[in-house]
Protein backbone atom coordinates (compact mmCIF):
# COMPACT_ATOMS: atom_id res chain seq x y z
CA UNK A 1 0.00 0.00 0.00
CA UNK A 2 0.92 3.18 -1.04
CA UNK A 3 2.25 5.86 2.37
CA UNK A 4 -0.28 7.57 4.49
CA UNK A 5 -0.97 11.34 4.15
CA UNK A 6 -0.29 11.57 7.33
CA UNK A 7 3.04 10.17 7.37
CA UNK A 8 3.54 12.42 4.50
CA UNK A 9 2.97 15.50 6.86
CA UNK A 10 4.85 13.90 9.89
CA UNK A 11 8.12 14.30 7.56
CA UNK A 12 7.75 17.71 6.28
CA UNK A 13 10.77 19.74 7.39
CA UNK A 14 9.80 22.64 10.19
CA UNK A 15 8.82 26.28 9.19
CA UNK A 16 12.00 27.57 10.26
CA UNK A 17 14.23 24.61 8.02
CA UNK A 18 12.19 25.11 5.12
CA UNK A 19 11.71 28.96 5.55
CA UNK A 20 16.06 28.71 5.46
CA UNK A 21 15.78 26.43 2.38
CA UNK A 22 13.78 29.38 0.38
CA UNK A 23 16.81 32.03 1.55
CA UNK A 24 19.87 29.36 0.46
CA UNK A 25 20.43 28.22 4.21
CA UNK A 26 23.08 30.09 5.72
CA UNK A 27 25.63 30.00 2.67
CA UNK A 28 22.56 31.76 0.55
CA UNK A 29 21.87 34.58 3.61
CA UNK A 30 26.12 35.48 3.36
CA UNK A 31 26.49 35.12 -0.28
CA UNK A 32 23.83 37.89 -1.03
CA UNK A 33 25.02 39.76 1.60
CA UNK A 34 28.66 39.94 -0.01
CA UNK A 35 27.79 42.12 -2.80
CA UNK A 36 26.12 45.08 -1.12
CA UNK A 37 29.44 44.93 1.46
CA UNK A 38 31.55 45.44 -1.29
CA UNK A 39 29.72 47.88 -2.67
CA UNK A 40 30.07 49.92 0.90
CA UNK A 41 33.48 49.27 0.93
CA UNK A 42 34.93 49.95 -2.15
CA UNK A 43 32.96 52.60 -2.09
CA UNK A 44 34.16 54.67 0.19
CA UNK A 45 37.78 54.04 -0.51
CA UNK A 46 37.35 54.63 -3.98
CA UNK A 47 34.28 55.84 -6.42
CA UNK A 48 31.10 55.01 -7.95
CA UNK A 49 32.03 52.98 -10.75
CA UNK A 50 34.86 50.78 -9.07
CA UNK A 51 31.96 50.04 -6.60
CA UNK A 52 29.62 49.08 -8.59
CA UNK A 53 31.68 47.21 -10.60
CA UNK A 54 32.91 45.43 -8.28
CA UNK A 55 29.96 44.68 -6.52
CA UNK A 56 28.56 43.15 -9.90
CA UNK A 57 31.58 41.27 -10.27
CA UNK A 58 31.27 39.63 -7.09
CA UNK A 59 27.67 38.37 -7.54
CA UNK A 60 28.65 37.14 -11.52
CA UNK A 61 31.50 35.17 -9.34
CA UNK A 62 29.29 33.96 -6.96
CA UNK A 63 26.74 32.13 -9.28
CA UNK A 64 30.14 31.24 -11.13
CA UNK A 65 31.16 29.47 -8.54
CA UNK A 66 27.86 27.88 -7.80
CA UNK A 67 27.48 26.61 -11.68
CA UNK A 68 30.63 24.72 -10.94
CA UNK A 69 29.67 23.31 -7.77
CA UNK A 70 26.61 22.18 -9.42
CA UNK A 71 24.32 23.65 -6.50
CA UNK A 72 21.42 25.76 -7.14
CA UNK A 73 21.61 28.64 -8.23
CA UNK A 74 18.54 30.22 -7.76
CA UNK A 75 19.29 32.22 -4.51
CA UNK A 76 22.68 33.60 -6.89
CA UNK A 77 20.47 34.49 -9.55
CA UNK A 78 17.58 36.56 -7.44
CA UNK A 79 20.80 38.14 -5.63
CA UNK A 80 22.29 39.54 -9.08
CA UNK A 81 19.20 40.79 -10.24
CA UNK A 82 18.91 43.21 -7.30
CA UNK A 83 22.23 44.12 -6.74
CA UNK A 84 22.12 44.45 -10.55
CA UNK A 85 19.12 46.72 -10.91
CA UNK A 86 20.25 49.08 -7.79
CA UNK A 87 23.66 48.94 -10.14
CA UNK A 88 21.92 49.89 -13.42
CA UNK A 89 20.05 53.05 -11.80
CA UNK A 90 23.09 53.90 -9.78
CA UNK A 91 25.42 53.75 -12.74
CA UNK A 92 22.56 56.24 -14.60
CA UNK A 93 22.04 58.61 -12.40
CA UNK A 94 25.58 59.01 -11.06
CA UNK A 95 24.51 58.76 -7.47
CA UNK A 96 25.89 55.72 -5.10
CA UNK A 97 22.87 56.35 -2.98
CA UNK A 98 20.37 55.07 -5.73
CA UNK A 99 22.11 51.41 -5.50
CA UNK A 100 19.83 51.15 -2.86
CA UNK A 101 16.29 52.45 -3.84
CA UNK A 102 15.04 49.42 -5.35
CA UNK A 103 15.59 47.71 -2.11
CA UNK A 104 13.68 50.85 -0.22
CA UNK A 105 10.81 51.09 -2.66
CA UNK A 106 10.59 46.53 -2.62
CA UNK A 107 10.52 47.19 1.52
CA UNK A 108 7.76 49.94 1.44
CA UNK A 109 5.66 47.67 -0.88
CA UNK A 110 6.40 44.30 1.13
CA UNK A 111 5.28 46.05 4.47
CA UNK A 112 2.14 47.98 3.06
CA UNK A 113 0.87 44.94 1.54
CA UNK A 114 1.49 42.80 4.83
CA UNK A 115 -0.41 45.91 6.44
CA UNK A 116 -3.39 45.58 4.20
CA UNK A 117 -3.75 41.39 4.43
CA UNK A 118 -4.92 42.17 7.80
CA UNK A 119 -7.24 45.19 6.88
CA UNK A 120 -8.80 42.34 4.39
CA UNK A 121 -9.07 39.72 7.00
CA UNK A 122 -5.91 37.52 4.77
CA UNK A 123 -2.99 38.27 6.92
CA UNK A 124 0.22 37.14 4.50
CA UNK A 125 1.93 35.39 7.43
CA UNK A 126 -0.79 33.05 7.66
CA UNK A 127 -0.93 32.00 4.35
CA UNK A 128 2.88 32.23 4.02
CA UNK A 129 2.96 29.32 7.07
CA UNK A 130 0.09 27.21 5.00
CA UNK A 131 2.22 27.21 2.09
CA UNK A 132 5.66 25.97 3.71
CA UNK A 133 4.58 24.44 6.66
CA UNK A 134 0.75 22.68 5.83
CA UNK A 135 1.48 21.70 2.23
CA UNK A 136 -0.89 24.30 0.88
CA UNK A 137 -4.01 23.84 3.94
CA UNK A 138 -5.28 26.41 5.29
CA UNK A 139 -7.32 24.78 8.45
CA UNK A 140 -6.10 27.75 10.35
CA UNK A 141 -8.82 29.78 8.41
CA UNK A 142 -11.29 27.92 10.83
CA UNK A 143 -10.16 28.61 13.98
CA UNK A 144 -10.28 31.89 15.41
CA UNK A 145 -7.90 31.85 17.80
CA UNK A 146 -5.00 31.03 15.27
CA UNK A 147 -6.74 33.85 12.82
CA UNK A 148 -6.23 36.12 15.62
CA UNK A 149 -2.68 35.08 16.13
CA UNK A 150 -1.70 35.31 11.87
CA UNK A 151 -3.32 38.56 11.80
CA UNK A 152 -1.39 40.30 15.16
CA UNK A 153 2.18 38.38 13.68
CA UNK A 154 1.59 39.79 10.29
CA UNK A 155 0.84 43.53 11.93
CA UNK A 156 3.92 42.76 13.47
CA UNK A 157 5.86 42.07 10.56
CA UNK A 158 4.25 44.92 8.42
CA UNK A 159 5.24 47.58 10.90
CA UNK A 160 8.71 46.30 11.82
CA UNK A 161 9.39 46.02 8.02
CA UNK A 162 8.09 49.50 7.50
CA UNK A 163 10.27 50.92 10.48
CA UNK A 164 13.70 49.31 8.96
CA UNK A 165 13.08 50.84 5.67
CA UNK A 166 11.73 54.01 6.73
CA UNK A 167 15.32 54.06 8.37
CA UNK A 168 16.80 53.75 5.08
CA UNK A 169 14.43 56.46 3.38
CA UNK A 170 15.46 58.80 5.83
CA UNK A 171 19.68 58.13 5.18
CA UNK A 172 18.81 58.13 1.12
CA UNK A 173 16.65 61.74 1.52
CA UNK A 174 19.72 62.75 3.89
CA UNK A 175 22.24 61.82 1.38
CA UNK A 176 23.80 59.55 3.90
CA UNK A 177 25.75 57.30 1.57
CA UNK A 178 27.45 55.63 3.88
CA UNK A 179 25.54 55.48 6.82
CA UNK A 180 22.73 53.75 4.12
CA UNK A 181 24.93 51.31 3.20
CA UNK A 182 25.83 50.28 6.72
CA UNK A 183 22.08 50.39 7.61
CA UNK A 184 21.31 48.54 4.88
CA UNK A 185 23.05 45.69 6.14
CA UNK A 186 22.05 46.12 9.61
CA UNK A 187 18.76 46.06 9.22
CA UNK A 188 18.50 43.51 6.51
CA UNK A 189 18.86 39.93 7.74
CA UNK A 190 18.66 40.20 11.70
CA UNK A 191 15.34 41.97 12.20
CA UNK A 192 14.44 39.40 9.36
CA UNK A 193 15.55 36.33 11.52
CA UNK A 194 14.45 37.43 15.01
CA UNK A 195 10.70 38.04 13.50
CA UNK A 196 11.22 34.23 12.06
CA UNK A 197 12.00 33.30 15.42
CA UNK A 198 9.25 34.67 17.09
CA UNK A 199 6.87 33.48 14.56
CA UNK A 200 7.38 29.88 14.89
CA UNK A 201 7.87 30.57 18.78
CA UNK A 202 4.43 32.29 18.80
CA UNK A 203 2.17 29.61 16.42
Amino acid sequence: MTTQPEDEEERLPSFAEQMADQLGGWRGLVESSVPVVVFVFVNIIADLNPALIASVGVALAIAALRLIQRRPIRHAVNGLFGVGVGAFIAWRTGDEKDFYLPGILYGIGYGLALLASVAVRQPLVGWIWSVIVAGGKAEWRTDPKLIRLFSRLTVLWGVVWLAKVGVQAALYLADQDTALGVARLVLGYPPYLLLLAFTVWAV
